[in-house]
Parts: C-alpha cells; sequence; structure tokens
C-alpha cells in the first residue's frame, strides 16, 4: 500500500510512508513498535498515549513499521507474525489511537543514526510533544538509540519521554513472543488471555486447485499475507462468513507435503455440513483445538482417509465442548 494516506469515517488516518507525513500532522503524542497481535500489553500502552494526547489535546499516534524490521534485516530469524498488515490496523483503530504512521524499512530508513532518526523522523516531521516506549526500546542503525538517548534528545528538543509499565498475567509478563509460543504449543486458552479475545486469522476465500472436493472435502482457501505463519498443522476451528456466523470446520495451515510440498503456507478450511459457493468472502477462523502435525502421506488415498478422520475428531471436539 505504498504512497498513500487514508482517512477512515470517523477521521482515524494511515499515513503510509515517510513522505506523506504533512505539515497538518505535525504534533502529536506517539509510540513506536511492531504491535503484532495488538495484545494486552499493547492495548496498555495505546491507553497510555491516548490518556496523554487527551491531557496535550493532541492526536493519538502510533508508528509502525512495513516490512518489520528483522524481516528486512535478518529475515531467516524473523518471527511468525501473530496477524497481516490490515488486521493489525484496524486493530489499532479499534484500540482507539487516531493515526497509524506505517513507515516504509528499507536501506534509506535502516541507514539512519538514531541521532538521524529523532531529528528528522521524530521532532522534524512528526513535531512529537510526548514519547510513549518502553525503556529497553532500542532504534536506529546497529540499535544504537535507546531510551537514555531519547530523554537527552527530549530536553533539547522539548518534548517528554515516558516509559511504559509491564503489563503481566499471573505474574508473566504478556509479550508477541509469548502468544507465539503458546500457539505453537496448542495452548489457545492462554493465547486468548494474553490477546484479551480469541485467535483468529480472517481473509477472503481464493479459487485454490479444487483438490479437496475432487476428494469430497472441499475446502476454503485462504492467503495468509505474511511472511511465516505462526501455526502449522490442523485444528477444530469455528469459523464465521458475513451470512453465516456460526460454523465449524477442519483447518489445515503447511505446505501441503502430499500434494505439492512448497515454501508457500496456505491455509485450507473444511466447513463441516456447509455446501455454499463463497468466493470473494470474507471468512474468520478461530483456532479452538490441534488435531495433529502436518505430515506426508504416502498417497492421495492414504491423505483423503487421515482428513476423513480429522473432519470425525473435529465433530467430536466440538460435540464434547457443547
Amino acid at each position: 500500500m505504498p504512497g498513500i494516506s487514508v482517512v477512515s469515517p470517523n477521521q482515524q488516518e494511515l499515513i503510509y510512508g515517510l513522505h506523506n507525513i504533512k505539515a497538518r500532522h505535525h504534533g502529536c503524542v506517539l509510540t513506536v513498535g511492531s504491535f503484532d497481535g495488538v495484545h494486552l500489553g499493547h492495548q496498555q500502552v495505546l491507553q497510555q498515549v491516548q490518556a496523554q494526547a487527551a491531557a496535550l489535546n493532541l492526536p493519538s499516534v502510533a508508528m509502525i513499521f512495513e516490512p518489520q524490521p528483522l524481516e528486512f534485516l535478518v529475515p531467516d530469524k524473523a518471527p511468525a507474525r501473530l496477524m497481516r498488515f490490515r488486521e493489525k490496523i484496524q486493530a489499532l483503530f479499534a484500540a482507539g489511537i487516531d493515526r497509524v504512521c506505517c513507515l516504509r524499512f528499507n536501506h534509506t530508513l535502516a541507514s539512519l543514526t538514531a541521532d538521524e532518526f529523532v531529528e528528522q523522523v521524530l521532532v522534524h516531521k512528526l513535531g512529537v510533544r510526548h514519547l510513549v516506549v518502553g525503556d529497553d526500546f532500542r532504534f536506529g542503525s546497529d540499535r544504537q538509540g535507546d531510551f537514555e538517548l531519547l530523554l537527552a534528545h527530549g530536553g533539547a528538543s522539548g518534548f517528554e519521554v515516558c516509559s511504559t509499565d509491564t503489563f503481566t498475567i499471573n505474574g508473566e509478563r504478556v509479550s508477541s513472543t509469548r502468544i507465539r509460543q503458546c500457539l505453537a504449543d496448542g495452548d489457545f486458552t492462554l493465547a486468548s488471555q494474553l490477546l484479551g479475545k480469541p485467535y483468529t486469522i480472517t481473509g477472503h476465500v481464493e479459487y485454490g486447485k479444487q483438490l479437496g472436493r475432487q476428494l469430497g472435502l472441499p475446502t476454503a482457501n485462504v492467503k495468509l499475507h505474511r511472511f511465516r505463519s505462526p501455526l502449522q498443522g490442523v485444528y477444530a476451528v469455528r469459523a464465521s462468513l458475513p451470512n453465516y456466523p456460526n460454523l465449524v470446520g477442519a483447518a489445515n495451515i503447511g505446505l501441503r507435503p502430499t500434494v505439492n510440498g512448497n515454501d508457500k503456507v496456505v491455509l485450507e478450511v473444511h466447513l463441516l455440513d456447509f455446501n455454499d459457493t463463497i468466493y470473494g468472502q470474507l471468512l474468520t477462523v478461530e483456532f479452538c483445538h490441534k488435531l495433529r502435525s502436518e505430515k506426508k502421506f504416502a498417497s492421495l488415498d492414504e491423505l483423503k482417509q487421515q482428513i476423513q478422520m480429522d473432519v470425525q475428531s473435529t465433530r467430536d471436539y466440538f460435540q464434547g465442548i457443547v
């Protein structure tokens, strides 16, 4: 979505790209981060930003980067995304933020020193009056910038800097990393607690290779639109469509090794007792229970038998919790 500035109906605004920061955007209360998942810890930070923005009568702004820095710098070590870009923007707006400023992370931005980033982006472009970040926040080329440097710049340039409070549940810090581990472990109950809502993936249903239909078990295919998936395997899921809010199904997230193993992870959902044509519709999938890990079968017949068992396991799971 490069080169755009979008205003939502309630005047919340997405600013994409440094060049789209205009004079009218000067003056704000800002926080900076990846905000992957927009979990309860993030929401506490965003509430702190909004409270300060209200006190100063200024817009609240969340700055994010696309791609995320590690995806650009060391893609092999970049963590899986909990949500796609569009979902993150929607979640930040739903949390009450006035503006989301998304900077394209490229060689130019990566090469800025910490001092240059503060002066060129925070002071000159955004006119930050108050900055909310964690006391372990690092930024600038080689991550040389830290909280103490921000305090020094703030004193010289006239903006205040405050740190965020650590948000914990049961004595443990809430973080995107911890949520990814919960998902990998199949602990969707704890993941939901940390997120403040069930973990879902949303996307439009697209045409696939129709293999599921040939096997007698049609699937809805959804592109993940992310660098890497935090889930891989077969799951019992709840699902919803615009006209069908209460569906259940069996979902596979993986590389489909039996069919055409490749390096592109896909989401396929077989909706139980449902045969309507839904191409192009927005499907929301809530992950409830892990049935098994993905595996390669010797034949399509073996795969079909396993899928039928997965469907029965899904029925058993939902019947057991009614």
